[in-house]
Order: structure tokens, then sequence, then C-alpha cells
């Protein structure tokens, strides 16, 4: 190819990435404009009727005692379902850019199944009764979780991504087996495990947030920075490494950002379905495969779904609610099964 049937493609190429930041940019701040909007529904909605008179005052300052201890519950519960949207939204993203599998996921990693093993085995050899102490114990055992993934599939020799993916669907398959045997042999685990194994943000309070918004601000800030690195290779490993990416650190890095989003989510509420599968795709549609543009609207769009779920979960049944781990898979599956037959799951 000559230099002169090279400068207009680029040329092409640039206008092309000119034209889809305009449309980027827009749905960054539709996304924004989306969570702020879920942020105030979620204030005044919950399964306690509550109205305008009644909490305005209290963001005010003041207000009825009882309505204020409710309006305090809903904003950390706000504050963290936010935090568990974005993380395991962008956790989504890198996940399906490092292994090029429009299916993947955090749990492919086998961060879910990590932490749900250290909560059974806290709960069966330890005396583990759950609460707050929950987030000490699901956090590193997604941790170790991931780090042994990824050791299992370093031993193949093998650069690819398919030992990892192997790896993974080996260790939960062993550990799901195990969580299994523990909950029916241990009714007390059985008990403890129900109520965080589906996903709930009931009972979230700010010292949750502290133990977890360490890990999640770093999986975030590493992600951000990776993102021009992950457009390379989204591209293949060779092409990536032509453009001098070092695709073995990039890829343990991205597998190390996307263990500590998913990992901190999952320790905070529990293994939320869908969030991290479907997200992606939205925003792949939304605004193109360039992971700039797709990681801060993942944040952003991941916080606002999550949310949403939240408040659906706390009025469908009131005076009674969901975990909204419940209310995210029924409404990820129909999407993502829509999105498989129209062909627009996007690779």
């Amino acid at each position: 190819m000559t230099l002169t049937e090279t400068a207009p493609r680029t040329s092409a190429n640039a206008r092309g990435r000119r034209t889809r930041v305009p449309r980027a940019l827009g749905v960054l701040v539709g996304s924004i404009a989306l969570l702020v909007l879920t942020v105030l529904v979620s204030l005044f909605a919950g399964s306690k009727a509550t109205g305008l008179g009644d909490v305005v005052p209290v963001l005010l300052g003041g207000g009825d005692e009882y309505v204020r201890a409710v309006v305090d519950s809903r904003v950390a519960r706000t504050v963290l379902g936010a935090l568990v949207g974005a993380a395991l939204a962008a956790s989504g993203v890198i996940v399906q850019g490092i292994t090029r599998n429009p299916l993947g996921e955090p749990g492919l990693l086998g961060v879910n199944v990590g932490a749900a093993a250290a909560v059974v085995t806290a709960t069966a050899f330890f005396g583990f009764s759950g609460g707050d102490t929950t987030v000490w114990v699901a956090l590193p055992g997604a941790v170790v979780a991931v780090v042994a993934v990824v050791a299992l599939g370093r031993r193949s020799g093998s650069e690819s991504v398919v030992p990892l993916i192997l790896a993974g669907a080996v260790l939960s398959a062993v550990l799901g087996a195990y969580i299994q045997g523990m909950v029916l042999a241990r009714p007390d685990v059985f008990d403890s495990y129900r109520h965080w194994v589906v996903g709930s943000l009931a009972g979230a309070d700010f010292d949750t947030l502290r133990a977890v918004a360490p890990a999640a601000v770093l999986g975030a800030v590493l992600a951000l920075v990776l993102s021009s690195s992950l457009d390379a290779l989204a591209l293949g490993d060779e092409l990536a490494t032509a453009q001098g990416v070092r695709v073995p650190l990039v890829r343990m890095l991205g597998i190390a950002a996307a263990t500590l989003l998913a990992a901190a989510a999952t320790a905070a509420a529990g293994p939320i379905a869908f969030v991290g599968l479907a997200v992606p795709h939205i925003v792949r549609a939304a605004v193109g495969t360039e992971h700039r543009w797709q990681l801060p609207v993942s944040f952003v769009l991941g916080a606002a779904l999550l949310i949403a779920a939240d408040i659906v979960a706390r009025v469908i049944v009131r005076p009674n609610e969901l975990m909204v781990g419940v209310v995210t898979a029924f409404i990820g599956a129909p999407f993502l099964l829509a999105a498989v037959r129209r062909g627009k799951v996007i690779a």
C-alpha cells in the first residue's frame, strides 16, 4: 500500500472518530441525568410510604425523627447501590475486552463463587453469622479465587485467554459443588448464606461503603489508565503487540482492575446477576467500542440501573421488598435473550 492510499483511510478514520465524539458525549450527559433522577427518586421511594412533605424537611436538616432515620438509610443504600452498579458494569466491560468474549462477565474469573465459598466457609467453621462483617469475608475470598484462576491459567504456558476461561470454569464448578454440599449438610449455613447469595442492598450502611470503597476506587483508576491499551487488545494479541502494547502485562492489570471492582461490589451486596453482562452491551451499542468512552458511561449507567432496580425492589411488593438481585435477573435475562435473538450482541 502506498502513502497516497494510506492517507485517505487515515483521514477518514479520524473523521469517523470525530463524528462519534459528540454522540458519546451526549450519551454520557444523558446517563448522568438518568443517574441524578434515579438518586432523587431513591430518596423519596421505598417500602415505607413517604411524600415530598416528609422527605424535603429532612433533606433541609429538620423533619420528623422517624422519617429522618428512614431517609438516612435510603441515602446509604443509594450511595452503596451506585458504587455496586458502577463497579459491576465497568468490570464487565473490562472482562469482555480482555477475553474478547461478548458473554464475558465478572463471574467468569471466579469472583462470585470465590466470595460465596468464603462466606460459607466462615459460617460453617468459624461461627460467622453474617451482617456488616460479611464484606471482610467475601472480599478476600473473591480476590483469592481470581488469583487461583490466573495461576491455573498461566500453568498452561499459553498467552491465550482460553486457559484462563477454562480455569475459571473449573474453579467455579469445584467451589460451586463445595458450596452446595455445605449448604445442604448444614442448615445453619443455609440460613446465613441464603440472605446474601441473591444480592441485596437492604441494611446498607456507610461502614460497608468505607470497607469496599478503596478497592473499587483503585480498580476504577486502573481501568481508566488502561483504556487505550484495552482498545489495542481488542484487535488481537499480534496487532496489539505490533502497536507496542505489552499484552501479558495489560491483560494481568486488566484482570486486577476487574477483580477489584467486582470483588468490592460482590462483597458489599452479594452476587448480583446480569449487571456486569448486560450493561456493557448497552454501552457499546450507544458509544461504540472505544474504552475511553465505554468505561465512563458504564460507571454512570451501571450506577443508575442498579439504583433503579433497587427502587423497583422496594416498591413492587410494598410494604415488603424484594432483593435487588431478583429484579436485575428478571430485567437482565429478557434483555440478553432479546439481544441475542436479534443479533445485537456486539462482540
